[in-house]
């Protein structure tokens, strides 16, 4: 731990993650239910990759946009956890410079990733319940391929300067990050150099990416509402919301937990560290282990699908 307090000449190689500085006595008995939440995260989003690849009735474009947020999250817990895991069983605290950018990259343009996902499926979902018979001709298979590359090119190539950035800072003594992640702003406080303009990079692009992604999918359920209370038959309107249900609730999660997250670190001041760390890290854990059992639950053809791979098994 001293090692943070070396001569400032000497440069950084590795940095130091320091979960709960205040609490570490806390971590063996969170290590409990944070791994199960992963384990729970990685099996269900696991089942409902392999459920929709081998049920042909779920080769649609809804559900290879539902697989591509599972991959996300699957990648995104994969990032984070069991390195979180590992600095509470087995004191794996060092983290090499190179590695620290590399999750910073992940986490950066990941969970845009995430929001634009949800953009383009709501946007599924509008075509489905407002232009139901243009439907076939505009949500394709190309539709769905080229909403991926979009989807990866925007929120990487965006999100790709926060960690060079951060990285091309100077960092002369100082290693020990009071944080389980390499969270953008705790690594960059441990420069030497003026990080403002890196800040309001952050902050501008951030809220762009995500700001529009959730400005669209505001835009696209607005005329879906007026669509539904238009219906004469209550089925019909049952029906149509229920399509676009699972999709709202993911949403909800996403966006809630995301509030929370912003929310506390603005008041940080008043919240204390160990707090505004385990919401980093549930961020990260809740919405991927939420989002398959949510869709699990509540679409009829994936619970007929998950059955049918049930009855493989067997």
């Amino acid at each position: 731990m001293e090692s943070s307090s070396n001569s400032s000449a000497t440069p950084v190689s590795e940095f130091l993650l320091i979960c709960f500085p205040n609490y570490q006595g806390w971590q063996h008995w969170l290590s409990l239910p944070l791994s199960l939440l992963f384990l729970v995260a990685m099996g269900a989003n696991a089942t409902l990759l392999i459920t929709i690849c081998l049920e042909a009735t779920l080769h649609q474009p809804m559900y290879y946009l539902l697989s591509l947020l599972s991959l996300l999250d699957i990648v995104l817990c994969l990032t984070v956890i069991p390195r979180v895991l590992a600095i509470f069983w087995f004191d794996l605290r060092s983290i090499s410079f190179s590695a620290c950018f590399l999750q910073m990259f992940i986490m950066n343009s990941f969970f845009p990733m995430e929001s634009c996902t949800f953009m383009v499926m709501a946007y599924d979902r509008y075509v489905a319940i407002c232009h139901p018979l243009r439907y076939p001709s505009i949500i394709t298979d190309q539709f769905v391929a080229k909403a991926t590359v979009f989807i990866v090119a925007r929120n990487a190539v965006l999100a790709a300067p926060i960690p060079i950035f951060i990285a091309r800072l100077h960092y002369c003594g100082k290693n020990v990050i009071e944080n389980c992640i390499c969270a953008n702003l705790s690594v960059s406080r441990l420069s030497c150099d003026n990080f403002t303009l890196n800040r309001m990079y952050q902050f501008v692009a951030g809220w762009t990416l995500l700001g529009s992604d959730f400005i669209l999918i505001f835009l696209s359920y607005t005329p879906i509402l007026k669509a539904v209370l238009r219906f004469k038959t209550e089925g019909a309107a049952v029906k149509a919301l229920s399509t676009c249900g699972s999709h709202f609730i993911l949403i909800l999660f996403f966006s809630t937990i995301l509030l929370v997250v912003v929310l506390t670190n603005v008041a940080r001041k008043r919240i204390p560290m160990d707090i505004l760390i385990l919401l980093n890290v549930l961020h990260h854990l809740i919405p991927p282990a939420l989002n398959p059992i949510v869709y699990g639950i509540r679409a009829k053809e994936i619970k007929q699908g998950i059955q049918k791979l049930l009855q493989r098994g067997m």
